[in-house]
């Protein structure tokens, strides 16, 4: 079943399901497009071509859809107005902040939250643990993309080629001792937007990463592996929670020096 279909949804208790179809239909839009044949959009959100039409016109009727002469499909003005006031109430630190202070109490050391712009990153935000080294990374601090186990993982999300970069790839994380600061230490997933492509995974936009980190003394590569699934948990959390913040407007809270 492809992403927008509406068949999970039907059976839900107190759901009107129409509401349900119509609305699974305005994500049936991925970041890579304009305009959608209606035939894609049938196939796409699970339903017939017939019910996929009606419903794209009672849409397009509020605006939320607009339809070109050949019958195609793009989303609306109303739909890029709930966009912006979605965008311009969005605080981006009451989403990151709670997800590192969990980091960090589960790990016992500091979780941080890097953002990057070209070959350069920055920590937006940390979170001490009771064990975390402080002062290891102070915020606002540019660093390099290929030095450090947070800026790795963005180059691999970004698609950088190379056997390193490869096997972060298909781990879904990378661990790090000593590499940009030797008496540091470091575990890292990338944080990724929800533009959705193909028919299964997020995929394209890369927002940042988050990081445990802390003294090499006391995070043994093997202790930095079994803290792994707690950096893919918040990774995939703040995936979620920042799905709709575009990059450009994280970044915006960020002033380099």
């Amino acid at each position: 079943m492809e992403r927008g279909s509406p068949n999970s949804e039907s059976s839900a208790p107190g759901l009107v399901q129409a509401v349900s179809r119509a609305l699974s239909l305005l994500t049936c839009f991925w970041g890579d497009e304009v305009y959608v044949p209606l035939h894609v959009l049938a196939r796409r959100s699970g339903m017939p071509k017939p019910t996929t039409l009606r419903l794209a016109r009672t849409l397009a009727a509020s605006r939320f859809l607009v339809q070109r002469e050949d019958g195609a499909w793009r989303l609306g003005p109303a739909a890029a107005l709930i966009g912006s006031r979605y965008q311009a109430q969005f605080d981006a630190h009451a989403v990151i902040e709670p997800v590192l202070q969990e980091l960090a109490t589960a790990s016992g050391e500091s979780a941080s939250f890097f953002i990057y712009e070209e070959d350069i990153r920055s920590c937006l935000m940390r979170c001490e643990g009771p064990q975390g080294l402080r002062r290891h990374v102070r915020l606002g601090e540019l660093l390099p993309l290929d030095k450090g186990s947070a800026g790795k993982v963005i180059l691999a999300a970004l698609g950088r080629p190379g056997a390193t970069y490869e096997s972060i790839r298909e781990r879904g994380f990378c661990v790090t001792r000593g590499e940009r600061s030797p008496d540091a230490a470091s575990v890292s997933a990338a944080v990724m937007g929800a533009t959705m492509g193909a028919n299964i995974a997020p995929q394209g936009t890369v927002l940042g990463s988050v990081s445990i980190s802390g003294p090499a003394l006391r995070l043994t590569a093997t202790k930095l592996q079994k803290l792994a699934p707690h950096v893919l948990r918040a990774a995939a959390k703040l995936s979620y929670s920042l799905s709709g913040m575009p990059a450009a407007s994280i970044r915006s809270t960020w002033y380099p020096a």
